[in-house]
């Protein structure tokens, strides 16, 4: 299997599975000298954690990060480093709940393209690598690459902009940031978290579930960051954010509305504050030629319904090439888009930091 790397000066490798020993990642490219513990990590793996609310998983487990390398005395000394997560709740009998699952294509998820593509000897616990556990990994090391953005002066905040067709109406960033975190929904709007809520604890008890709309904004982020064609900056950040299981569509800015929109209507008409060319709409959400304005990233994340539902599916037994019937027995969220918005923030993390340290390498830009 192969793609379990990403980024380049900022680089991240991961392994593990659902139902396996642990979680392992090495991080490569940051430098020694930054302050760097456990606790700074576990702030995010608690964000996204299972078992938070009536709306999550009953799934339990504590997701303690340990770093094994490249620290010393609580600061970084510029060797990878080394993280795991060890899995609690793989015990033998919750494996075995898998066990009369395993030969039949579980609707909505990567059972049947896992055994197409890796034959009858893929991990089918969970469906293994497929599983959102893995993203925890991904949280661990978006935490470091927070940090290191904090020295630039970049933050991410997510939210739950939308959860079974509710919307959370717009809001400004201060007011975004002070409420975003509202648990459980996660939404900073009290009203639209309150019916999103409810649809959520309908969906359960009717053993369906619900997707929704993840918006992330990433404020100070300087104009430059970005390389042209290839790997512009949007660019990246779409394959980052797709790359997360249960992700079907991304929007820069305005994102589709651009469709209907006349260019004088879309573009965002640059204007001089102190000297310093700022624009006074941000439909193009921050990016331009592939290269961050200077203005606020706008990214939102469309996320599908839970595939694992308590709902009786129709299917087909892979094995046995016959029909079948299928009905999750095991745990599931009516919705993950709440515990969506940790991943989110850390893929964009990975992305900027990592376009940080190229721009910074380059530092071809010449002042007028």
């Amino acid at each position: 299997m192969l793609g379990n790397t990403f980024g380049r000066a900022f680089r991240l490798t991961t392994a593990g599975e659902a139902f396996g020993t642990a979680l392992v990642g090495v991080v490569e490219g940051v430098p020694a000298g930054i302050a760097l513990s456990e606790a700074d990590l576990q702030v995010d793996l608690d964000r996204r954690k299972p078992g938070q609310s009536e709306i999550a998983t009953p799934r339990v487990e504590s997701d303690r990060v340990r770093i094994l390398s490249g620290t010393l005395d609580g600061y970084t000394t510029g060797a990878p480093i080394g993280l795991v997560i060890d899995n609690e709740w793989a015990t033998s009998e919750r494996i075995a709940a898998y066990v009369n699952e395993k030969d039949v294509i579980k609707p909505g998820h990567a059972t049947y393209t896992y055994f197409a593509k890796f034959g009858p000897r893929r991990d089918w616990i969970a469906d293994g690598r497929a599983n959102g556990r893995e993203t925890a990994m991904r949280v661990a090391a978006g935490g470091i690459a927070k940090r290191l953005l904090a020295e630039r002066g970049v933050e991410i905040v997510a939210y739950t902009r939308a959860l079974g067709g509710i919307r959370c109406p717009d809001l400004p960033y201060d007011a975004i940031r002070t409420n975003a975190e509202s648990p459980p929904i996660r939404c900073p709007d009290p009203e639209a978290a309150k019916q999103m809520l409810d649809r959520a604890l309908e969906a359960k008890t009717s053993g369906d579930s619900i997707g929704g709309i993840v918006e992330a904004v990433a404020h100070g982020a300087p104009v430059g960051w970005g390389e042209p064609v290839f790997d512009k900056l949007d660019a990246n950040l779409a394959r980052a954010l797709m790359s997360i299981g249960s992700v079907k569509g991304i929007e820069v800015g305005a994102g589709f509305a651009v469709a209907e929109m006349c260019g004088s209507e879309n573009n965002d008409a640059p204007v001089l504050d102190r000297g310093t060319v700022r624009f006074e709409t941000n439909h193009a959400g921050g990016i331009l030629g592939g290269i961050s304005t200077g203005e606020d990233i706008i990214l939102r994340v469309a996320i599908k319904p839970t595939p694992t539902i308590g709902l009786e599916q129709r299917t087909v037994d892979m094995v046995a090439k016959a029909p079948a019937s299928f009905r999750c027995r095991t745990a599931t969220d009516p919705t993950i888009v709440p515990r969506m918005v940790p991943i989110v923030e850390a893929m964009i993390a990975l992305v900027l930091i990592d376009h940080a340290m190229l721009a910074e390498a380059q530092d071809h830009r010449k002042e007028p």
